[in-house]
């Protein structure tokens, strides 16, 4: 969904020289582009553009929602936040193809049967946004991104018939994200502890291109199918993940292991303590950012920010607070079982278990010396 910024293309400084936006002739064509995802993390989830055609007025454009900029100050904390400004750009058709076939990345183009008045509309909408402040939007991984800012503008064009999501209306969005994560272990490990239950609702929202694509098929504009042609412009490479044991959950398995195996009070402690300031970061994080995907985060009850307590608190006290993070782990695990990412955040849940169990021994003094 996301690509790096570019610089604007000479096409956009033409079509600023221009006092008024040209007619589009009969012919015109408005098509919708769906381009699989990339080996890049930020192409993980595919990308969504619109194309115009119009050979009377020498016009192929591809307008693209997807532009931001590294170079912006403070990037990542922009990012976190949720106020990063992403934009809209304009580039040559061949332009925008030649990276695909570069990248050996899958594009379907689907050709939408509007009547010239519509695509007329459409085509004064976008350069109206591209060339006014409208052409920036703050990115929201859910509500607000290269596709569905595509969606709006189509939808922009009906009154009544709008595009609507026709597949997993009733999964959540993080069991229908879940599998985009495969070839990433550790994001799939961190989005999965960073996102809160907003992410566990229902994905009534149409969000990813794949899903506008198969959206499109099934859409009418009055009485007739909305796609009068669908073609595969490039077939492009299947991604082929390449095993490796650092990168999958048998490393984080391995390591739970060994801290278990090696059962020494110091790396107890250390590990509770890291996990602690992992909690206190996810109850912090949805106070400071705008992301509401990271609101509610149950994660912290695995995480729990109270373990930073526990090299500093011993006896009665000690006790008390173990039987306390005990429950809220139970609760933890009650919740977790029907989750999608269940399986990725057991080897924590059971360490968690084994230190909380040994820390309910007889002796609280001596709660995580070893069991040797």
């Amino acid at each position: 969904m996301l690509k790096k910024t570019l610089f604007f293309s000479s096409l956009l400084f033409s079509l600023i020289g221009f006092s008024q936006i040209p007619k589009l002739s009969q012919n015109t064509k408005i098509s919708v582009f769906t381009c699989d995802r990339g080996e890049e993390l930020y192409s993980t989830f595919g990308h969504t553009a619109l194309r115009i055609k119009d050979s009377a007025n020498a016009l192929d454009v591809v307008y693209n929602y997807g532009y931001f900029d590294f170079r912006v100050k403070n990037f990542y904390f922009k990012f976190v936040k949720g106020d990063l400004q992403y934009y809209m750009n304009v580039t040559s058709y061949e332009d925008f193809i030649h990276e695909y076939q570069a990248d050996k990345r899958k594009v379907v183009e689907q050709t939408l049967n509007l009547p010239l008045i519509k695509k007329q509309q459409l085509f004064d909408a976008l350069n109206s946004s591209l060339l006014s402040n409208e052409k920036f939007y703050t990115y929201k991984f859910i509500d607000r991104n290269c596709t569905s800012m595509i969606v709006d503008k189509i939808n922009g064009l009906f009154s009544l018939h709008k595009i609507e999501k026709v597949d997993y209306k009733s999964t959540s969005y993080r069991t229908v994200l879940y599998p985009y994560f495969e070839d990433f272990f550790w994001f799939k490990l961190g989005i999965n502890i960073i996102f809160g239950a907003k992410t566990d609702a229902d994905a009534q929202k149409l969000f990813l291109p794949v899903e506008l694509e198969n959206s499109l098929d099934k859409a009418t504009f009055n009485g007739k199918a909305l796609v009068s042609k669908k073609e595969i412009l490039i077939y492009g490479d299947k991604i082929q993940p390449n095993f490796s044991f650092l990168n999958s959950i048998y490393f984080i398995w391995a390591l739970m292991l060994l801290l278990l195996v090696i059962n020494k009070r110091f790396l107890f402690i250390t590990y509770l303590f890291i996990a602690g300031i992992l909690g206190i970061f996810l109850g912090l994080v949805g106070f400071y950012s705008e992301h509401q995907e990271l609101l509610y985060n149950y994660n912290a009850l695995l995480f729990n920010p109270f373990f930073v307590l526990i090299p500093f608190v011993k006896n009665n006290f000690l006790k008390k607070l173990n039987i306390t993070l005990f429950l809220m782990l139970v609760i933890y695990l009650i919740i977790m079982i029907t989750k999608p990412h269940f399986i990725i955040m057991l080897p924590f849940i059971i360490t968690n278990f084994f230190i909380m169990f040994k820390i309910n021994g007889n002796n609280p003094d001596k709660l995580l010396t070893s069991i040797k």
